[in-house]
């Protein structure tokens, strides 16, 4: 029964791409409606703008209003966390994080995605350290929200609607994390290794840490540019639907945004997968 129970969610890094305009997004949508129009072809996104700035909750609250009922995000953690700071004494940003308005999305929050620099190697304290701070339910969150600093005070979100449970992913780019420590590390933490596809561009990691995969597909063969094959695609599908069976959930996303190929890429996978479930 866990098999059938088990889901997979295809979906992109995020949805506002110029490129896109006038390609994938019909000529004339507004851009106020690409959210709306991407979120009706796939059924996850990536928010990306959380890693690059504190956002706020009626971002969140909007986001979750223009996306269908069975919808869910992954949101980026952010880059003063896991770039600036890289990961040390970072419990009060981490705090401020979590009260700027993820918890708006409500039943449509998924994972958190926490993406290493390349040049971050492995260090077991620091790693530790940082995934003790994660929160695993959303009541936990909250509680963690209520401690941001003041600058956050009057645009801070520290409740939840519902207690849910939380899920993390760590993507990491050094060869150091091949560590065995590491993957112990993420097992006692429960969080996600990131299967992580760049053209060769950076090590792939493929060990299962936790009751979920979350994949990242950055280009078959260059980075952030090149689509995937429908033989990569086969592959991949096959990937997925046996993660799937082992009674899985697995989140794809794919991040090869450049030339447009993201979008395409993971309507055809999500097709190859609905498929194979029906097969």
């Amino acid at each position: 029964m866990l098999a059938d129970m088990a889901q997979a969610r295809v979906g992109t890094s995020g949805w506002r791409y110029p490129p896109w305009r006038r390609t994938f997004y019909p000529e004339g949508l507004a851009q106020r409606r690409e959210l709306e129009h991407l979120s009706r072809c796939v059924d996850t996104i990536e928010i990306n703008g959380s890693f690059y700035s504190l956002q706020r909750p009626e971002n969140y609250r909007a986001w979750a209003a223009e996306t269908p009922d069975d919808f869910v995000f992954a949101v980026k953690g952010g880059r003063f966390i896991t770039h600036l700071k890289q990961l040390r004494d970072v419990e009060q940003p981490v705090a401020n994080f979590f009260a700027s308005g993820v918890l708006g999305l409500g039943p449509k929050l998924g994972p958190f995605l926490w993406q290493l620099p390349p040049r971050l190697r492995f260090d077991a304290a620091r790693i530790a350290e940082f995934l003790s701070l994660l929160p695993h339910t959303t009541t936990e969150a909250a509680a963690l929200a209520a401690r941001h600093d003041e600058r956050l005070d009057g645009r801070a979100l520290t409740e939840t609607d519902a207690d849910r449970p939380l899920r993390h992913a760590l993507e990491v780019r050094h060869e150091s994390f091949r560590d065995p420590a590491f993957p112990a590390l993420l097992r006692e933490h429960g969080v996600a290794l990131v299967l992580a596809d760049s053209a060769g561009t950076w090590p792939v990691f493929e060990e299962v840490t936790a009751d979920f995969v979350y994949v990242r597909l950055h280009g078959q063969d260059e980075l952030y540019a090149s689509g995937y094959t429908p033989a990569a695609l086969d592959a991949w599908a096959e990937r997925v639907q046996a993660w799937r069976d082992d009674g899985m959930d697995a989140y794809v996303y794919f991040d090869n945004d450049m030339k447009v190929h993201a979008p395409y890429d993971a309507i055809a996978l999500a097709e190859r997968l609905c498929q194979e479930a029906q097969g």
